[in-house]
């Protein structure tokens, strides 16, 4: 979506993991569709950096998405500064590669704390604010295709993608009632800088060349192509605005029909 078309007119949202890739591009297009943002990462610099860029009075958050505390400062003062709010895009997400053999605890509970528990302490927050308020809010959160079906050298982050869409499935149920919608949206394989890193380490561990790793990513993509951030970002207005106003509990497949279902 690069042209203004006020979906999300008057809309107050909070974006995590907004500093760079998916996170920066949900931001950009809540924003350039007519939401006012408030954008939080671990990396307050990032953070400030894009608020700066989207202008109209975009304001930086730090969070540790995985500190209860944190994170219900971080709403709390975001509420405040907007007046409510009533969009969360839950995006913070890191991953790690390694056979389950090699793989350690450390990056386990890295993985599970941030992409599942990350997304559990948001979307708490914001429903407490959403029903005390008596806003129906709206919840897009940050799945993957590895959410939906495992992948090699990635058993621990699938299983907190998995979680991600569990989550979202059974908030969605709880929630319903109060006109509170929460999805999903499952990307693919996408070009950000977080790609980047993921194809050398799998360049590395199976013995090939990142280029190699990257043609594979196409060639599993029947649209021929990887995905791009921006492309994730217009599923994501869309499920935040009313045009998806039937929709919830839904984990929709961004991936170029790398997995149809």
């Amino acid at each position: 979506m690069n042209q203004r078309s006020g979906l999300l007119a008057g809309r107050r949202a909070l974006v995590t993991g907004a500093a760079t890739g998916i996170g920066q591009a949900i931001s950009e297009a809540f924003a350039r569709e007519g939401a006012r943002v408030a954008v939080s990462d671990i990396s307050l610099d990032g953070a400030r950096d894009l608020a700066e860029r989207l202008g109209n009075g975009a304001r930086a958050y730090r969070l540790d998405v995985t500190d209860a505390a944190e994170t219900a400062t971080v709403f709390r003062a975001a509420a405040e500064w907007m007046g409510g709010f009533d969009l969360l895009a839950a995006n913070a997400g890191i991953s790690t590669m390694n056979p389950v053999v090699d793989l350690t605890e450390e990056e386990w509970d890295s993985n599970m704390a941030v992409n599942a528990k990350g997304v559990f302490l948001s979307n708490r927050e914001a429903v407490r604010h959403f029903i005390a308020a008596g806003e129906k809010g709206v919840i897009v959160n940050t799945a993957s295709l590895a959410g939906k079906i495992g992948a090699p050298l990635l058993a621990h982050y699938a299983a907190s993608k998995f979680a991600v869409v569990g989550f979202t499935q059974s908030l969605a149920r709880e929630v319903g009632e109060h006109g509170i919608r929460v999805n999903a949206v499952c990307p693919g394989y996408v070009r950000t800088s977080m790609q980047d890193r993921e194809v050398v380490w799998e360049a590395k561990l199976r013995g090939m060349t990142p280029e190699a790793v990257r043609d594979e990513y196409v060639a599993a993509t029947p649209l021929g192509r990887l995905e791009e951030a921006e492309d994730v970002a217009a599923i994501a207005v869309f499920l935040a605005s009313d045009l998806s106003g039937i929709l919830t509990g839904e984990a929709i497949n961004a991936s170029g029909g790398v997995l149809m279902d």
